[in-house]
Formats: C-alpha cells, structure tokens, sequence
C-alpha cells in the first residue's frame, strides 16, 4: 500500500519521463534490426523491466547507462519464451511479429494487463491471418505459423494503437506494400515509425489516419534513437499541479503538442497554464474549478489515459461534470473508489459519469486501484483529502510511471509504501 499522511502544498519543478507506450514498441521492433542498438530515454519502470527479462530469456543482451538501454539483439532464439512473465503484461503480444519473421512459428500464452474492459487480441491475430500466417488456439495458448506471402496487401483497422503497431512492424520487412487504413496516430506510434525510418524502413503517413509501409530488404543497425517523453505522465502532473500546488509547478518535456486538447479542457475548467519555452510549462493552482464534460477518444482528442486523473479534477469543481468513455466500458469502475472518500457522483452505464461537486475528500479510508492510470487518479485523491488514505495495488504504478513517488517526495509529498 502507499499511505499518505497529510496534505502539503507542493512545489519546484518536474521532469517528465520516458513514455512507457512508446518504449515497449520499439523494444520489440529493435528485434528486427538482429543487432545493437541505443536507446535513450528509456523509462525504468516495471513494463520495461518484465520485457526486457523476458527477452533476456530469448537471448537478448542489454545494458544500462542511466536512462539509456545498450541492446543487441544479434542472438535471439526461440527456445526460453518465460510463460508467466508473458502473461503479466499485455505489450508480450508485441514479440508476435518478430519472432514470427525470423522463426516461422510462435507458441506464447494470452497476454495480461490492466482491467479497464475489453481489450480483445483478435486484431492481432485477424491481421495475422490477412497477411497470410495462420493461428489456432490451445487451452490458455496461441499457436501461429508461417504462410506468409508477398502481395500487396490494403488493411482497414479501425484505430487500435498496439495492432497498427504490431501490423507496421510485421510488414517493414515483409515482400510487398501495405497500406493500413483507418490507422492508430498517438505520439507512441508515431515515435515507433521515426525509430523504424531511423533504421531505414520505408513508411509514410497521411493524415487521414493512412499509413504506407512499402518493403525494404534489411534494416540498418548500430544507432542511437530518442524515446519520447511521456505526454501521459505529463498531463497527470498537469492535474496535481492545479490541485496541490502551493502556488506554480514547472513541468519541463511537457510533450506540449501532444496535449493540445487535453490542455484546452483544463483552460475551459479555469485551470491557468503558461507555456514558457523548450517544451516548459507552468501550471498554476487552481483556486475555484467550473464543471466541465470530457469525451474522450482516439488522438488527438482528448486521451483515454488521463480520464481518471481528470475525473479528481472534475470532483473539486463547481456544479455537474461529465464523462464519456468512448473506448473502454470498465474504466469508469475507479470511481467507486472515489464515493468511498466521500466524492458525489453517478455512473449512468458503462460509459458515462457523473461528478457533482466540490467534494470535500475524506481520508481514513483504504481504496483500491483498478488499473495504473486509475491508480495515479486516486493519489491525486488522497493528496488534496483531510487526513490519511491508504491506496492499494502499489505495483500498478511501478509498472507505468517511471520513479513516481520518489518524484513526489522531491516536491514535498508526505509519503510511503507500508505493508498493511
């Protein structure tokens, strides 16, 4: 558990990370390149971490030099895939294109990750299927083949992020051009295909949500490749700016153009933001908050990802807000957690909330997490309630932000990890 103990106002200055959606991507697409590559910017959290053991069973060499990652993956194999690492995090279906290019045939398990609803893998495999490999199931397995062949190939795929990935990765090196439509654009994808184009892949990207991915023989290796920062991480310091600032809170690697509508919600609820320079921003506290609705929804609207975090800011303003979760039905769960401290608010249906406010939060009481991004939503709770609150599932934040309550301690939060 994390407990805190009482409120503080916090302030100075914080450097945002290296993006977690961005990072296991390219990880698994560096496996392509069968060689050595340098990765800065890594972010060292618990994702990154069960990843990169489970490469290490398949032969994959790496290194750390502070945030960067020294990789080579010139040795892999088929031989030692870790079952019960796979299944803890569900960006493992992203070694599915790799290890499917160089051996032909995969056996791995069903992927895990965070509860928020349905997120199913038939994307994957049905875009496996299109490009002609073929798949079967076995108990908890998935089992995939070879019948690859070289035409061109045009795929509709309705704006999954980790399937446009995993399809832009299966196809750089695959005879014959594809075309995805309907494509996946959020920051992490596109930071994937600057690494890919790094390594001398051709893909180009219209902005009707087209991607082009024409084929090259080889992929060129021994470079070095920035992984953006974390415009999630971001927009969540954002909220605990204007909520539990003494006065202002500088973010610098804000991921500004990333956030542009995310940060036009925050103006709308009387939220003051500067924009200083070199990706800088400064965030003031925000003494009275208006109700505001948020939809969220594919990039560039506004992030899935920082709904819940949004939804803490929701319950300090005045009069009704508004959710709508377009894409996931089980997101909204976490503010069960919330009525717990107190907090006004009803869930119409799976995808549809509503927060009445302000809320005066009351500590003294446990609450649980239901995903990682749900988790920093609650110690965004716990930081501006009366008295202590204890937050479970403490490992749901290792795994998606990177050293996040030592940051926190360093800006003057009052708290630990305890074990009951």
């Amino acid at each position: 558990m994390l407990l805190i103990r009482w409120k503080k106002e916090l302030s100075w200055e914080v450097r945002i990370s290296g993006s977690k959606n961005a990072a296991l991507p390219i990880l698994w697409a560096a496996l392509m390149l069968n060689w050595k590559v340098k990765l800065n910017n890594m972010p060292k959290i618990w994702d990154v971490k069960t990843f990169l053991d489970i490469l290490e069973g398949i032969g994959v060499v790496y290194s750390w030099e502070g945030t960067t990652l020294n990789f080579d993956s010139s040795n892999i194999n088929n031989e030692n895939l870790n079952f019960e690492k796979i299944k803890k995090i569900r960006s493992s279906i992203f070694l599915l294109s790799p290890l499917l290019h160089f051996f032909g045939n995969i056996k791995i398990p069903f992927p895990g990750g965070c509860s928020i609803g349905k997120r199913p893998i038939d994307a994957h495999l049905n875009w496996l299927e299109a490009i002609w490999y073929n798949y079967t199931f076995e108990n908890d397995e998935i089992i995939l083949d070879w019948n690859l062949k070289t035409w061109e190939k045009i795929l509709n795929w309705g704006f999954w992020v980790s399937s446009t990935e995993n399809l832009i990765v299966a196809n750089v090196l695959r005879p014959g051009n594809t075309i995805i439509k309907s494509a996946a654009i959020e920051p992490h994808v596109m930071n994937l295909i600057s690494f890919l184009r790094t390594a001398w892949a051709d893909i180009k990207i219209r902005y009707n949500h087209e991607i082009i991915v024409t084929w090259v023989e080889k992929l060129t290796d021994n470079f070095e490749f920035d992984i953006v920062s974390d415009y999630i991480e971001a927009g969540t310091y954002m909220i605990i700016w204007a909520l539990a600032s003494k006065e202002y809170i500088d973010i610098a690697n804000a991921r500004i153009e990333d956030l542009y509508v995310f940060i036009e919600k925050l103006k709308e609820a009387w939220v003051k933001v500067e924009d200083l320079w070199n990706d800088k921003l400064r965030v003031f506290k925000a003494n009275s908050l208006k109700g505001i609705q948020i939809q969220t929804n594919i990039f560039p609207w506004f992030p899935t990802d920082l709904q819940s975090p949004f939804a803490i800011l929701q319950s300090q303003a005045d009069w009704i807000s508004k959710i709508h979760e377009v894409l996931f039905e089980w997101r909204l769960n976490f503010l069960v957690e919330l009525e717990k401290m107190r907090a006004n608010v009803a869930v119409m249906n799976p995808h549809e909330a509503l927060i009445f406010g302000p809320n005066k939060l009351k500590g003294w009481v446990t609450v649980t997490s239901w995903d990682l991004r749900a988790w920093a939503a609650m110690v965004i709770a716990w930081l501006i309630a009366e008295w202590e609150t204890k937050v479970t599932n403490v490992e749901y934040i290792y795994r998606g932000y990177e050293d996040f309550i030592n940051k926190l301690k360093n800006l003057w939060a009052d708290l630990e990890e305890v074990n009951d």
